[in-house]
């Protein structure tokens, strides 16, 4: 009689902190048997990987996987989902529907938890998956290589969101995190030609409402001089 397979899952984000392009969520099963042979193939945290062997590794992962899905939440969503709950909340409620809608059943689920409480991150997943152990910590993309896997697949999928844009801009824009000077630049130089921001940019981000300020400021101060 053939044992019956053991499934674990890893959960991860990419793209979490940059004002420019998607955040991008991936929930990563595979066979417990297999989790040694994804080990082997030298899975990381996607940020110390290099982005070829990142796509390398891709194909690989998705060939071993049970199951993925995979959650791109575009800026838009981003900004109007932060109306009603906090980065870390949104992060959670998406990580928990992606487990909830892979096919197979786990005994184990590690995350990638953003609350500063481990616990309290994966406290909602414990009251979905009662038959599950369920291990939310800190860089947990670097302590368990099904995290990894995830970490990689989110990371690959988000840098391919974030060349469609490149595409359309034709400029390099830089990290598209707000602590680049190159990412600011960009920002400002297009709200100050087009007077808004595409849907490509995080709107509820300082960032950006600080350049909308900035030019609505200065347009206020204009028209005042040249009216007087």
């Amino acid at each position: 009689m053939s044992q019956k397979k053991q499934y674990i899952i890893g959960i991860d984000e990419a793209g979490r902190g940059p004002v420019i392009g998607p955040m991008v969520i991936c929930a990563y099963a595979i066979e417990k048997e297999k989790e040694l042979e994804i080990k082997k193939l030298g899975v990381k945290d996607s940020k110390l990987l290099s982005k070829r062997r990142r796509e390398e590794l891709y194909s690989k992962l998705i060939k071993l996987a049970a199951d993925t899905k995979v959650k791109k939440v575009s800026p838009a969503e981003i900004d109007e989902l932060r109306k009603s709950y906090s980065l870390n909340v949104i992060e959670q409620k998406i990580m928990l529907n992606l487990a909830k809608k892979i096919s197979v059943k786990p005994i184990e689920i590690y995350i990638d938890a953003a609350d500063v409480k481990e616990k309290r991150f994966g406290s909602v997943f414990e009251t979905e998956f009662p038959q599950a152990k369920v291990i939310s910590k800190h860089k947990a993309d670097v302590l368990f290589p099904v995290v990894s896997a995830a970490s990689i697949i989110a990371k690959v999928q988000r840098d391919k969101e974030i060349q469609k844009i490149s595409k359309v801009t034709g400029i390099d824009f830089g990290s598209g995190y707000p602590a680049d000077p190159k990412t600011i630049k960009f920002l400002r130089d297009l709200f100050k030609k087009q007077n808004k921001f595409p849907p490509y940019v995080r709107e509820s981000w300082d960032t950006a409402k600080k350049i909308k300020k900035e030019f609505s400021n200065s347009k206020k101060l204009t028209d005042y001089i040249d009216s007087s």
